[in-house]
């Protein structure tokens, strides 16, 4: 007997704990006007192209593959917008800058597969305005320094289907160049919406003249950043932002960027994206969370 109400209690603290979304709120933070106000005059073309109908993220996901995603929804003028986002800890996540700069508060999701039904292994917690902490140094002019950290109002519940990613080692200073970097996210596909199922590519990560060669601006391209190819229109596309890049090292994955930008609408022109480089931000991300490495 005292066994089913502890159960019976369980289920209703879950439940208690269940956050509906108006999905028909949703859009990719790159919908939003105050998005492209404060982006360089250089960038605004980005902004007229549409997406074309090939497949940006390869393949679906399998349930669990990326315990450590998370799916952000944060509260901006004009309704909700959708990043992407990584689990630092039971009470932290890491995300971009770009993506709550303006934000009042807004969801995190855990666990997902389809983020917009009814799954067991789902968690939705809430955070406000006091947990969102971004760079000081964030700089949309030159997209500098795009790394944010959110404190969530209640902790996670870490289990085989919600994982705190694994960060490189403090003074690991590798580029990673040439390894295999996989992207995760629920941007948008070859319909041109973005995808309630967790989908996910993998491409070379190439190296900071490769990408400054493509990019063309000094300015952009820094060694705070990491660029994956986009060889055969396979790349981050809008609604990855604050989403992980991973790759594998010794046996298991490890994150090594951060969603910041690419070719925007234009998701699958073979262009690289564009991360914020953990390695560089690693005292940073430190210091704003509650992770001991």
């Amino acid at each position: 007997m005292k066994s089913s109400i502890i159960f019976v209690a369980a289920l209703a603290l879950a439940s208690a704990e269940w956050i509906d979304i108006d999905w028909s709120q949703v859009r990719p933070i790159e919908d939003f006007d105050h998005y492209w106000a404060r982006l360089p005059a250089k960038l605004q073309y980005l902004r007229k192209l549409q997406p074309d109908r090939r497949v940006t993220f390869g393949q679906e996901a399998t349930p669990g593959q990326f315990p450590y995603q998370a799916v952000v929804l944060i509260s901006v003028p004009g309704g909700t917008a959708l990043c992407g986002g990584s689990i630092l800890s039971k009470n932290y996540i890491l995300t971009a800058a770009h993506c709550v700069v303006d934000a009042t508060g807004g969801t995190v999701i855990v666990g997902a597969h389809n983020y917009a039904t009814y799954e067991p292994s789902q968690q939705r917690i809430a955070f406000g305005l006091s947990g969102i902490q971004y760079h000081s140094g964030y700089n949309p002019e030159i997209v500098r320094n795009d790394v944010a950290t959110i404190r969530l109002n209640s902790p996670l519940t870490l289990n085989d289907r919600v994982k705190a990613v694994r960060l490189p080692a403090t003074g690991d200073y590798r580029q990673f160049a040439g390894a295999t970097g996989t992207v995760s996210g629920h941007g948008r596909t070859e319909s041109g919406s973005t995808s309630n199922v967790l989908r996910f590519t993998s491409n070379p990560i190439m190296s900071q003249q490769e990408c400054l060669d493509y990019w063309q601006w000094p300015e952009i391209i820094e060694a705070q950043n990491v660029c994956l190819d986009g060889v055969d229109g396979r790349s981050a596309c809008n609604g990855d932002s604050g989403g992980p890049l991973t790759v594998v090292d010794a046996g298991s994955s490890i994150q090594v960027g951060i969603v910041s930008f690419g070719n925007g609408y234009c998701c699958t022109l073979g262009t690289p994206s564009v991360f914020a480089r953990v390695t560089y931000f690693k005292d940073w991300i430190l210091q704003h969370s509650d992770v001991q490495q």
